[in-house]
């Protein structure tokens, strides 16, 4: 790897799921979002996403707003909760909403159980309706599986899952704190398609400590083994300052920038020859999955769920610390636990942070999110109002990385690994400073 590649992969720079990011966030308040959400039109459907911060047991490598719990008590009154903001999340909208989407993340949802999983869903379809063909999506643990619970989830209307695996050697388990055997991953996806749950997403992560491209290639041989619709392939972002659980992982077993770069490039080749299609920087599917059909459609978007097929303008956020677009901005709800149930038991929102939304920031997160998407914007009908953003990639040019013309930026092939750094241009509230944001590859 070049000295410039090296340079490049060890910059800090967003992961744009929004613009502006969530660092750039400040206050908001409960006023806010009640007035935001007054405005929906509700002639579109929504998106939906439920947040369930407890584990069983904390990861070491985990970024996640999630803490560990070994009670029933503390799950139970935080479903309450949530049940409670649904209702007044509801109360607020100018007429009932439908669901194009739900989504399930955590920590880890199904520590709620399936009756609660299920007292949740009543209360959500009591107070909005569902669009015909919407997408029910759960995030879990594979280590927690049996038969019985993937039927309920499949009673439920679950029909696509995401499986935490992140790795199979044991190696990189043991410096990770999850121990979690290849043949208990084959047992929970045999489970899910015993129970009707066809389409199947394993979530995986590279930099991980004692990771290497040989251990790396025979996890990607057993994923693909089984038959996964699609893969997530995220770069370990180690942020111990900020992730108390981060500082359990020995920081000299962490591969450097080089080695990143490498396992990037070596997952890639690896799926795109077994015949996945590579969608945006760190998603893979097969070729009849919707994700990539939207890719190669021009359709796909990116917002707080990662990417995605559909264009809807709202998604709304319930849980600590969930994250909600709405016409007038972002909100993002309490994050500490007590805090936010306190808020929703006094009838109170629960915002705390956000941003509210003006012309300027419409227009460049829409050129971002064509970068992330297409690798490929056309700002030729407005190339003068963004000359500075442009002249800050001639150096990227300069080496190849992007190719700038009669208004086009395009990012090459050798280029897409660094296209963070391309968007990264045309963001105004970013402000350079070591540690803020993971690094870039």
């Amino acid at each position: 790897m070049s000295s410039l590649f090296q340079r490049l992969a060890e910059l800090s720079v967003p992961r744009y799921t929004s613009y502006p990011t969530a660092a750039d966030f400040s206050a908001i308040g409960p006023a806010d979002q009640e007035r935001w959400l007054s405005e929906l039109s509700c002639d579109e459907p929504v998106s939906i996403y439920l947040h369930v911060p407890y584990c069983k047991q904390l990861c070491h490598y985990c970024g996640c707003h999630a803490k560990a719990v070994n009670k029933a008590e503390p799950v139970t009154e935080y479903r309450r909760a949530l049940e409670a903001e649904i209702a007044l999340v509801a109360s607020h909208l100018p007429k009932r909403a439908r669901i194009g989407r739900i989504a399930w993340g955590g920590g880890t949802p199904s520590i709620l159980g399936a009756e609660a999983l299920a007292s949740v869903l009543r209360t959500l379809t009591s107070r909005f309706d569902l669009a015909d063909g919407y997408e029910h999506s759960i995030e879990l643990d594979p280590r927690m599986l049996d038969r019985a619970f993937c039927k309920a989830l499949a009673a439920l209307g679950v029909n696509r899952v995401s499986l935490g695996v992140q790795d199979l050697d044991h190696a990189v388990q043991q410096a990770i704190g999850r121990i979690q055997p290849a043949d208990r991953v084959a047992e929970a996806v045999a489970n899910l398609r015993g129970a009707g749950i066809e389409a199947i997403n394993f979530d995986l992560i590279y930099g991980l400590p004692n990771q290497s491209v040989e251990s790396l290639r025979e996890t990607c041989r057993s994923v693909a083994a089984l038959q996964p619709n699609r893969i997530a392939f995220y770069g370990y972002a180690h942020l111990p300052s900020r992730r108390a659980n981060q500082r359990l992982i020995d920081e000299r077993l962490l591969p450097g920038s080089a080695a990143r770069l490498e396992q990037a490039a070596v997952i890639s080749d690896f799926f795109q020859a077994e015949g996945f299609e590579a969608i945006g920087i760190d998603h893979f599917a097969k070729p009849s999955d919707p994700l990539a059909i939207a890719a190669r459609e021009g359709r796909l978007h990116r917002n707080f769920q990662g990417y995605t097929d559909d264009n809807w303008q709202t998604l709304i956020g319930f849980g600590c610390s969930s994250i909600s677009q709405l016409p007038g901005g972002y909100v993002q709800s309490e994050s500490g636990i007590e805090a936010y149930k306190r808020m929703i038991g006094e009838g109170s929102l629960a915002a705390k942070r956000g941003h509210a939304f003006s012309e300027e920031d419409h227009r460049r997160a829409a050129i971002i999110e064509r970068l992330m998407c297409d690798f490929t914007v056309d700002l030729a009908d407005e190339a003068s109002a963004y000359a500075n953003d442009l002249s800050r990639l001639k150096s990227l040019a300069a080496n190849g990385l992007v190719e700038l013309e009669n208004g086009r930026v395009t990012v090459t092939p050798i280029g897409r690994p660094f296209v963070r750094l391309v968007a990264a241009a045309f963001d105004s509230y970013r402000v350079e400073g070591a540690g803020r944001f993971s690094v870039s590859i």
